[in-house]
């Protein structure tokens, strides 16, 4: 759909090589903004990576680089076009994704643009960031999550470790560049001028990962990959592929009603206790029952009883899918068919908001461009140093992380977040892995150490949504509030009568943001999910995983769909904020959101009727990429050569300059594989990497979260805020003109129940004290802090 025109229209410069800085770049052009892009590598790698189009164009270039117009950057001296650069002075926005040795080279160092241009946000998105070790090792996905700890959580114990299918860590970083480019420029419309956004893939995956933390600071082991057909989550194999058997003790009855089995009524089996105890007298007879059906019927059947199952569907399924087609997620026409367009559109579905399928800029040396013509932008008003989101109200339903990290985001960069929730029912997360004992203890049960870090800065509402008079607050609340964010299963709002059509009634410029599973309309859009869930139905999963093994999830210990879905939310709120957009319905799938970062690999099946599959650790445009054993107990080294220079440099470190004009699909196989890894497991981690990079070759250590715990990096840039307590998940962004103040406190239930109802809402303290006697409020004790407090000084280190 071809979006209206933006309200406020930006320009947008993107200078970009790497898949990050043209999905950055992307989200502006979707949305309807003047993108320019110019290549800064010679020969524009990413235009030229299989699989094709029907023009011998890369699909992943047409899924990054649709909607854009095109410039000659870089000359054949190796520096910056004056084409290129005049197009800086009026552009809003630049994307950069250069190294940061490349970007001097090019003479676009951030901190001399800003000078120059003081107006001017840079959205800087690199694989690690300035003044690191690893500052000039390429933007890649598995080198991001292998340093960032992520990929010590993918795959399978006692196996190497596994970067997510696709580019999912530069997907995530370009979402997170697109929220700081917002926020920086709400800033800027402020009058306090641009900012240097700084994103390192690697903080960005660690920042995904946080859970992990929380888990090493509470029993100091650190987790890592899941042993495989163990546990109470299991991919399980159908008679045509792969389900994945969801769910929690309380949905033991509907299973044993699914499975049909008596095996299954055994009374002593509807103790989770036993079931623990006996995986081998269930487990065998859900497998033997699942091989005989095909993995799409088992996940109806299961949906019809209320269980969040899923199956992992294809890029074929994906292409075909009914859900999908009609939100209007796919593509069609000819050509889409021939991949001269993307073949599936973008993450949000809104009134308002359309998204240009357009197609990339052609190869042209020497191509000039010039700026659309536009209304001249409005002067800033004087400035004010105040955080962006200051002033903006979100009335919040978000629960455990999708929901409830989106407004976190916001709470983080000054929004007022009034948390609604109720005592008899709470966020899940507050007593996510509590022991039994915990649960039943006397008095109110303890918080759990993973609520702060999606919570922390919120002011907490006890409402009881199931009564007339709680009802009846949440409407005045939202006379008051800009933003509304929930996560609900659809449908849930409209029979608590706080649906975005009821609440718009009572405030027609509200925003109402909703991250359902599969999206507000669709023969799926009821259906149940958590977020291995969503790793199956949106493809993920089936391009993630050992070749020898089939497909595997990111596990509930990462539950990465939430990650990804929380930044896109975020996004979106503080996109409305910039462009001064209210009275609308966003509509945000999360399987959409997932599915729209394997972009390519849905283009290659309706292309070329290549249906991806799990490949490993191994992509496109890169050879060796994998993760290798050093000496020592589960420790890896990965290592990544995306060019020939890179892979003659490993030959030279391996000892056989022979090998240095081999194919880079030779450095793939079993042989380059075995060589590689027997020189890196002769050596420690830390020792091989630093040989490794002694000799040019890409290589970082495999991270575990004891290990992000002990390197400084992630503390100093404010990836994990650290207190007295377990560690609380902290920002995967920073500012170089501006740092958040962020309040870490989690907030008690109903802590500021009567703060919020007679400050926001307008009561009088005796009609406060009948509506807590009727039981429609709750009033609490204020909540212990959850870490230290940041001052606002936090700054990135140069």
């Amino acid at each position: 759909m071809t979006p209206a025109a933006p309200p406020r229209p930006l320009r947008v410069l993107e200078l970009s090589e790497s898949v990050a800085g043209g999905v950055c770049g992307r989200l502006f052009a979707g949305l309807g903004h003047d993108v320019v892009r110019g290549a800064v590598t010679p020969g524009d790698p990413l235009r030229h990576r299989p699989p094709y189009n029907a023009d011998g164009v890369s699909l992943a270039f047409v899924a990054v680089h649709s909607g854009k117009r095109g410039v000659a950057a870089v000359g054949a001296d190796g520096r910056l076009l004056p084409g290129a650069r005049d197009l800086i002075g009026e552009a809003d926005v630049l994307v950069l994704d250069t190294t940061p040795d490349r970007a001097r080279s090019l003479g676009l160092d951030p901190e001399h643009l800003l000078e120059t241009w003081p107006d001017l946000v840079v959205v800087r998105i690199t694989g690690f960031g300035p003044g690191s070790e690893y500052s000039e090792l390429p933007a890649d996905s598995l080198l991001a999550e292998s340093y960032g700890g992520l990929a010590t959580m993918i795959g399978e114990a006692g196996r190497p470790p596994l970067s997510l299918g696709g580019e999912q860590s530069a997907y995530c970083a370009a979402v997170t560049g697109f929220l700081g480019a917002m926020l920086a420029l709400v800033r800027r419309d402020h009058g306090q001028g641009g900012d240097l956004v700084e994103v390192a893939m690697c903080d960005v995956a660690a920042y995904m990962d946080w859970k992990s933390d929380v888990n090493w600071s509470m029993t100091g082991v650190a987790p890592g990959r899941a042993v495989r057909d163990q546990g109470d989550w299991r991919l399980v194999r159908a008679a045509d592929g792969w389900v994945g058997f969801i769910f929690l003790p309380r949905h033991w009855p509907a299973v044993v009603e699914l499975i049909g089995d008596p095996a299954l009524r055994a009374p002593d089996l509807a103790e989770e206790a036993v079931r623990t105890r006996h995986p081998e007298r269930w487990w065998p007879v859900i497998e033997r029952w699942a091989a005989s059906l095909p993995a799409q019927e088992i996940y109806a059947r299961a949906q019809e009883l209320g269980l969040p199952f899923g199956w992992v569907a294809r890029m074929s399924d994906l292409a075909h899918a009914e859900q999908l087609a009609g939100r209007g997620f796919l593509v069609d026409g000819p050509d889409a068919r021939a991949g001269r367009v993307p073949v599936i559109g973008g993450p949000l579905h809104g009134a308002g908001l359309g998204w240009d399928a357009g197609e990339p800029p052609a190869e042209e040396p020497g191509a000039q461009a010039a700026w659309l013509p536009r209304a001249a932008p409005a002067p800033p008003p004087p400035a004010a140093g105040r955080p962006p989101l200051e002033g903006v109200v979100v009335l919040d339903f978000g629960t455990i992380t999708a929901g409830a990290a989106v407004t976190r985001l916001l709470a983080d960069h000054g929004a007022t977040i009034l948390k609604v929730e109720w005592t008899d029912r709470p966020d899940t997360f507050r007593t996510w892995k509590l022991t039994e004992d915990e649960l039943r203890a006397a008095g109110t049960p303890p918080t759990s150490p993973y609520f702060p870090s999606n919570n922390i800065g919120k002011l907490d509402v006890a409402i009881d949504l199931k009564t007339a008079a709680g009802r009846d607050l949440v409407r005045r609340l939202a006379r008051h509030a800009h933003i509304v964010v929930e996560n609900f299963r659809v449908g849930v709002t409209r029979r608590l009568g706080i649906d975005a059509a009821t609440l718009r009634a009572e405030n027609p410029a509200l925003v109402c943001l909703s991250l359902s599973s599969q999206g507000q309309h669709g023969p799926e859009a009821g259906n149940r999910s958590f977020g291995s869930t969503l790793d199956l139905l949106s493809g993920l999963a089936s391009v993630t995983g050992y070749p020898d093994r089939g497909p595997t999830w990111s596990s509930y210990e990462v539950n990465y769909p939430d990650q990804l879905v929380s930044l896109v939310g975020a996004a979106a709120v503080a996109y409305c904020v910039q462009q001064g957009v209210g009275g609308l319905e966003l509509d945000l799938s999360q399987r959409e959101a997932v599915s729209w970062t394997l972009s390519a690999e849905v283009a290659d099946y309706v292309v070329n009727g290549h249906d991806a599959e799990v490949t490993g650790n191994r992509r496109p445009g890169a050879a060796p990429r994998d993760t290798f054993p050093a000496a020592g107990a589960d420790t890896w080294v990965a290592v990544v050569c995306t060019t020939d220079d890179h892979r003659a440099a490993l030959a030279g470190w391996l000892g056989r300059p022979d090998l240095a004009g081999r194919e880079a699909a030779w450095w793939d196989g079993a042989e380059a594989h075995a060589l590689i890894g027997a020189a890196t497991g002769a050596l420690g981690r830390d020792e091989a990497v630093a040989a490794l990079h002694a000799a040019g070759v890409p290589a970082v250590p495999v991270l575990t979260a004891g290990d992000r715990a002990s390197t400084a990096r992630f503390a100093e840039r404010g990836v994990t805020l650290a207190g007295d307590g377990p560690p609380v998940k902290g920002s995967p962004m920073v500012f170089a003109r501006y740092a958040p103040v962020v309040r870490p406190v989690a907030p008690a239930i109903g802590e500021h129940t009567y703060e919020v109802l007679t400050g926001v809402a307008g009561l009088t303290p005796g009609e406060l004290r009948r509506l807590e006697d009727a039981g429609a409020v709750h009033c609490a004790r204020p909540a212990e802090p959850a870490g230290q407090p940041t001052d606002g000084k936090l700054t990135e280190k140069r």
